[in-house]
């Protein structure tokens, strides 16, 4: 999530526009023009940092479901995860501020910013190949806010239903999590996602119910009953705190629970 998201995607529309289709993989500004392109052995080379706008325009012109991300991480695992949690920078920062809840065979398979067709992308390379027990995902808000451009609720209902019935499809049992509360989105702050993270939660929760998955709802903990972040659990109104993530650890392990126990464990 973050403010240079617009920016980002005006300019890779406006080079799009500019050259040619063979060549449109490339774009002005990005610090990685020489990376391999087509189907490689290596589509992951080391990368020196750059600032978050470069960043994000490459992600966004070569990796956009960043599966480099994991790439390394995902090849050195030894054992098969017991739950992985998928999602956005709301799951992406939960093992900085609580590192002792992915132990055991929990692991943090979160990146900032990202939406749900970007999950979905990844979902095989960061869910499935893992083999995991359960996954639990955690997405939509960057959706709502616009951050890889304009979509119906329902196509992000659609890639959240396909990334559970994948899961479902090959063993993995399914923990559904409600989008966390806002009040306002600092990076997009044109948007009013009150009553669309409502709307989204309302097909979540019923969507769980009637497939059968495992649905964990992090509103009453995190709510202060208007549909934004209670004082004191979110930095910025979206992302939790060391507070906000130590709220929510019960409310995930219960689900954890649950799924793992054959309640909501899917068809």
């Amino acid at each position: 999530m973050g403010s240079g998201w617009l920016g980002v995607m005006g300019a890779a529309v406006l080079v799009s526009g500019a050259v040619p289709a063979a060549a449109q993989v490339s774009a002005a500004g990005d610090p990685f023009t020489s990376d391999p392109t087509g189907i490689v052995a290596d589509p992951c080379p080391a990368h020196p940092k750059v600032s978050w706008t470069e960043q994000q325009l490459h992600n966004l012109t070569r990796d956009f479901g960043q599966l480099c991300r994991y790439r390394a991480a995902n090849a050195a695992l030894t054992e098969r995860p017991r739950v992985v949690f998928a999602g956005d920078s709301i799951t992406d920062n939960w093992i900085n501020f609580d590192p002792a809840f992915f132990t055991n065979g929990v692991i943090d398979r979160g990146i900032g910013g990202q939406t749900t067709p970007q999950l979905l992308v990844r979902f095989r390379q960061d869910v499935i190949d893992l083999h995991p027990q359960a996954v639990h995902i955690m997405i939509g808000t960057n959706d709502i806010a616009g951050n890889t451009g304009a979509a119906t609720i329902e196509t992000v209902e659609g890639h959240i239903a396909s990334m559970a019935e994948l899961a479902r499809a090959h063993g993995i049992r399914v923990i559904l999590a409600s989008v966390p509360p806002a009040g306002a989105f600092p990076w997009a702050k044109d948007k009013q996602p009150v009553p669309q993270i409502a709307a989204l939660n309302a097909w979540i929760r019923d969507y769980a119910q009637r497939e059968g998955f495992t649905y964990v709802d992090y509103h009453p903990v995190l709510d202060d009953g208007r549909g934004a972040m209670k004082p004191g659990l979110a930095s910025d109104g979206v992302h939790p705190t060391a507070a906000g993530y130590a709220a929510m650890r019960p409310v995930a392990e219960a689900a954890i629970r649950r799924a793992l126990g054959g309640r909501g464990a899917g068809r």
